[in-house]
């Protein structure tokens, strides 16, 4: 199972640490992905990492302010969120996937998705 833990209510332009605790099955089997959902919008693709951690992906509306990681050795994925924005407000959540690239589309992830955390960012 996956659980996601990390979030938090912070003002714009403040940073949060996601983490992603894999337990189960060993991290390294998938890639895994953060999603987020906002109340009334679709669950959208947020960052993903390889098996490897080789390679990643970001959603345009995220790119050089999040960074994804992974540590296989602890069974860890992490996202940092610097310069956080109230529309960075959701609830994010982790996945796995079965693939040996990443990609940010949901229809990937089919085995895996932790519980959510709440993010809330202030204006």
């Amino acid at each position: 199972q996956l659980q996601a833990y990390g979030g938090g209510s912070v003002q714009t332009g403040g940073s949060l640490r996601l983490s992603c605790a894999v337990s189960g099955f060993t991290a390294d089997y998938f890639s895994i992905g953060w999603f987020r959902q906002a109340p009334g919008k679709e669950r959208e693709g947020v960052s993903c990492i390889t098996r490897s951690g080789g390679t990643t992906n970001y959603a345009d509306f995220v790119k050089g302010r999040f960074t994804i990681s992974r540590d296989n050795a602890k069974n860890m994925v992490y996202m940092q969120m610097n310069a956080l924005e109230p529309e960075d407000t959701a609830v994010y959540y982790c996945a796995t996937a079965p693939t040996l690239g990443c990609g940010l589309e949901r229809h990937y992830y089919v085995d895996y998705w932790g519980q959510g955390t709440q993010v809330t960012v202030s204006s």
